[in-house]
């Protein structure tokens, strides 16, 4: 969308957030997903490990809603910086789309494994490949990101994602570290190496918030 005055140049504007709600929304939401997850996890009133990770795609989508949101609330560009921001929304956009397709991919290579796993017998080999696709799916996501700090031609977009990667990755060593020994004294329950990948994700949105808090806005993730 584009505004003009009789004085000014051109100005692009966003949309507020996403489907018009603004990012603290779609954090709160992610945020209740993921900890009413935890909780049933750890309560075991939902034992059954297929009902766990279906349940989780929510928090998931919220997530990502998280984050589009947080770049449609960022300031556009004024005009010296046009072409700049032209780069940035079109790295931006790759971005979105390669989200959007390897997300689209876990939920459906989950999905099959679920299908497949329920009461069917198949050889050893697809099993392991079943098994294997929703992880090669996530790491799709972190490469989606990779790809993302790249290709923004805006140094202190760059600067805020590699600030949030830095904090998400730091937050969930952290968090298998601590959680590792724990369980290595049986004071709490096992949890499978996987869910590590959604505390990292959960905490790509606690970068953000430093982002905000420091820098005044929320980043381009």
């Amino acid at each position: 969308m584009m505004t003009t005055t009789p004085d000014h140049p051109p100005t692009h504007t966003r949309a507020s957030g996403f489907l018009g709600r603004g990012p603290l929304f779609w954090l709160g939401l992610t945020l209740a997903g993921m900890g009413t997850l935890a909780g049933l996890a750890l309560s075991e009133a939902i034992a059954n490990e297929a009902a766990l990770l279906l349940l989780a795609i929510v928090p998931v989508l919220t997530m990502f809603a998280t984050f589009r949101a947080m770049f449609n609330a960022a300031p556009p560009p004024d005009a010296s910086g046009a072409q700049n921001g032209a780069q940035t929304g079109a790295a931006q956009r790759r971005y979105t789309k390669r989200v959007a397709l390897f997300t689209s991919l876990y939920l459906a290579t989950f999905a099959g494994r679920v299908l497949l796993d329920d009461g069917h017998t198949i050889p050893v080999a697809a099993h392991y490949a079943i098994a294997i696709l929703p992880g090669l799916a996530i790491i799709g996501g972190f490469w989606a990101i990779g790809r993302l700090i790249v290709e923004e031609s805006d140094e202190f977009l760059r600067m805020l994602t590699v600030r949030q990667t830095l904090i998400a990755s730091a937050l969930a060593i952290s968090a298998a570290t601590i959680w590792g020994f724990l369980e290595s004294a049986d004071l709490v329950p096992h949890i499978d190496a996987y869910w590590y990948a959604a505390v990292w994700f959960v905490g790509l949105i606690v970068g953000a918030l430093i982002n905000r808090i420091e820098h005044g806005t929320w980043g381009a993730v």
